[in-house]
């Protein structure tokens, strides 16, 4: 009597999207063990915790720092906010693991700040580098490093988004000693903005000099962090 023949099960896909409440979408990623944002509203906390929270949507001229570009929903909060007001946004980000173009394009679809030429050039050209693209009054650098050894920007950003992934997951972004780099790309006045309220992120933020506060949190979460420059 013959068998059939062996068949190996077919693997878990890399990521999977989440539809999250707000109507926004996000995914979950394996080689990290969570979602890229918020699975209770990814443009709410996107908007709440970054936007609203490091004061770029009433900033005339923005200049914002992200660590962790993960599927590009801040960068598209912030884009949307500065087009409806009619400001110029200049956005540097840093990505060690860039996600796929088919997975962005995935979650992106619909969404805000989709069909702006400045994301339709990501889709277009993600992730090859060096990217920079300057799309009417928007210009996103992108750099495909390791930032815990690049040359950060000083005294340059107006805005900074820490969303790496959380503490536990990737401890390397939330040191005392890298959080104290951090600070150094702030220019005078400039805001750092964390979805985490951990107590030793709140310490290490407090160390480097910034003045720091706690706000209520996105969905989800009860509290957030500022820190002000």
């Amino acid at each position: 009597m013959s068998l059939p023949p062996a068949t190996t099960p077919p693997a878990d896909p890399p990521h999977q999207i989440i539809e999250t409440p707000d109507g926004s979408r996000t995914a979950h990623n394996l080689r990290f063990g969570e979602a890229y944002g918020s699975r209770h509203g990814a443009h709410t906390q996107a908007r709440h915790v970054f936007v609203e929270g490091t004061r770029t949507d009433v900033h005339p001229a923005p200049r914002v720092l992200e660590i962790g570009f993960g599927l590009g929903v801040n960068f598209r909060a912030t884009l949307a906010d500065a087009v409806a007001r009619g400001v110029r946004l200049d956005y540097v980000a840093y990505e060690f693991d860039p996600a796929p173009a088919e997975l962005l394009r995935a979650v992106s679809e619909g969404e805000v700040g989709a069909k702006h030429p400045a994301w339709q050039e990501v889709l277009d050209r993600w992730p090859h580098a060096p990217f920079e693209t300057q799309t009417e009054d928007v210009r996103l650098t992108v750099h495909f490093a390791d930032v815990l050894s690049a040359d950060l920007p000083q005294d340059w950003a107006t805005a900074l988004y820490l969303d790496g992934f959380s503490p536990t997951r990737n401890p390397e972004v939330w040191t005392p000693d890298f959080i104290s780099r951090l600070a150094g790309t702030l220019a005078p006045g400039g805001v750092l903005a964390t979805y985490s309220a951990a107590g030793h992120v709140r310490r290490a933020l407090a160390a480097a000099g910034l003045s720091v506060e706690r706000r209520p949190g996105a969905p989800g979460k009860r509290e957030c962090l500022r820190a002000v420059r």
